[in-house]
């Protein structure tokens, strides 16, 4: 079970959430970025740097993500990609991606595209703010829950 952070444009305060939980747990975590990112000294806390274009991370993260595994990002392209490889998704602000949803995610993404396509002012998304981390951070709980009940019940416990 590996941590997957789609680092370009992650939050500090959901890099330091999930850090806080790799200590306490021991749950490897690689960030994938177009730049080399600043990690914890800790050697299960890695940083990726690729080189490629616009879609490199998205590229690296899928080919290198397995089905135990949870990739945080606010890509809904990159969610779908993941999803479709068995792997968990869950949003900077603490939404979780899924197969019933991301459909519709995906239609609402292009809908919003073509909207700007066409000059139209749509605004940018909402603020990073302490709501927003404090949802994210549920939702991560949720996740390493779930994810710790999976792996107990795999190993007989």
């Amino acid at each position: 079970m590996r941590i997957w952070i789609d680092a370009d444009a992650c939050p500090v305060a959901v890099r330091e959430i999930v850090f806080r939980a790799s200590r306490k747990r021991r749950l490897p975590v690689t960030l994938v970025s177009d730049r080399l990112q600043p990690t914890p000294n800790l050697s299960w806390i890695t940083s990726v740097q690729v080189k490629g274009g616009m879609d490199a991370a998205d590229d690296y993260i899928v080919e290198h993500a397995d089905p135990t595994d949870l990739v945080i990002t606010h890509d809904i392209p990159l969610a779908a990609q993941v999803l479709a490889k068995g792997a968990a998704v869950l949003g900077i602000r603490g939404d979780t991606f899924n197969a019933s949803t991301i459909a519709e995610r995906l239609a609402a993404r292009d809908f919003m595209t073509e909207v700007r396509a066409m000059g139209i002012q749509t605004g940018g998304p909402p603020p990073y703010d302490d709501r927003a981390r404090a949802a994210f951070a549920n939702g991560f709980d949720r996740w390493l829950a779930t994810a710790e009940r999976a792996r107990g019940e795999h190993n007989g416990s």
